[in-house]
């Protein structure tokens, strides 16, 4: 019974909610507090896999999640775990993020709380509610603001009870990489979101368009880095660059690749992710 929840807290996209974590803490001032940060990466691994639980149960009965779907197995579709089951869990793994962020609360006080808050109902309203992000176009915007700025931001201020331009343009560097994997999974599934009337931006602008935002955020994050560069003045910070590579070989992936074969250039977009958050802590321990 444990690989149904595994496949369900989808384990290769975790980096989107580790990486930020580990940026804006090593951004952060010494010594570092280590109990606070493991209670920031604690609740922002189980906000990523309530949103993954919620996107799992909520795509099937939409009708998102089919038999022909090009991504990985979905355990709701494929008849593994109930929907209510799984949206039970979200809201266990939500209730477990409330609990880390009690010492990040009393810490850093009612900035921690209202990041908190707009985090699980941003959460819940990527798929869920009224006017589900994801189904209409916003689902870019809310990966930059919550796994880009707030995660980043958020994670350096509870170190340093302020925010610093450094730490901004972190959240940028986060939040574009971020993006490029959101990006590259709507591409893959733009046909069947099109049948199923998923207008993410992918269906409403179409495969140029998005093959195009992929390459603008994949190297967006490097830009960012020479500005981080130049506030932090440290050569030190020159080390994310070096996956600028990594991530050249991911465009041009991406623009020949199209259907199934952009699940390889997702695993990619993973080891850009992981690649640069490890350079960018090795980059800043080197200040």
């Amino acid at each position: 019974m444990i690989k149904p929840w595994l496949l369900a807290a989808r384990p290769k996209t975790l980096s989107a909610s580790v990486v930020p974590v580990l940026i804006g803490t090593a951004l952060a001032p010494r010594p570092i507090l280590w109990s606070v940060f493991g209670f920031a990466l604690g609740g922002a691994l189980l906000i990523q896999i309530a949103t993954n639980f919620i996107n799992d149960a909520l795509d099937f009965r939409k009708g998102a999640d089919t038999s022909e779907r090009l991504g990985p197995l979905r355990v709701t579709q494929a008849g593994l775990v109930t929907a209510e089951g799984v949206m039970r869990a979200a809201w266990i793994c939500f209730f477990g993020a409330a609990v880390c962020g009690v010492p990040l609360i009393i810490r850093a006080g009612w900035p921690l709380l209202a990041i908190g808050v707009l985090s699980i109902v941003a959460a819940y309203a990527y798929t869920g509610g009224p006017y589900p992000l994801a189904y209409n176009g916003l689902g870019e915007l809310f990966v930059m603001i919550f796994f880009g700025f707030v995660a980043v931001i958020g994670s350096y201020y509870v170190q340093a009870l302020t925010v610093t331009p450094a730490a901004i343009l972190g959240g940028f560097c986060a939040g574009s990489l971020a993006v490029v994997l959101l990006v590259i999974n709507n591409l893959r599934d733009i046909e069947s979101d099109r049948k199923t009337n998923k207008r993410t931006m992918a269906v409403r602008m179409g495969v140029r368009f998005s093959r195009l935002e992929i390459a603008f955020f994949a190297f967006a994050p490097f830009a960012a880095q020479i500005a981080i560069i130049n506030v932090e003045n440290s050569e030190g910070m020159l080390v994310p660059l070096v996956a600028l590579l990594l991530a050249m070989a991911l465009i041009r992936r991406v623009f020949s690749s199209a259907g199934r074969e952009l699940n390889r250039c997702l695993a990619m977009a993973g080891a850009l992710q992981w690649l640069f958050g490890i350079l960018f802590v090795i980059g800043a321990a080197l200040r």
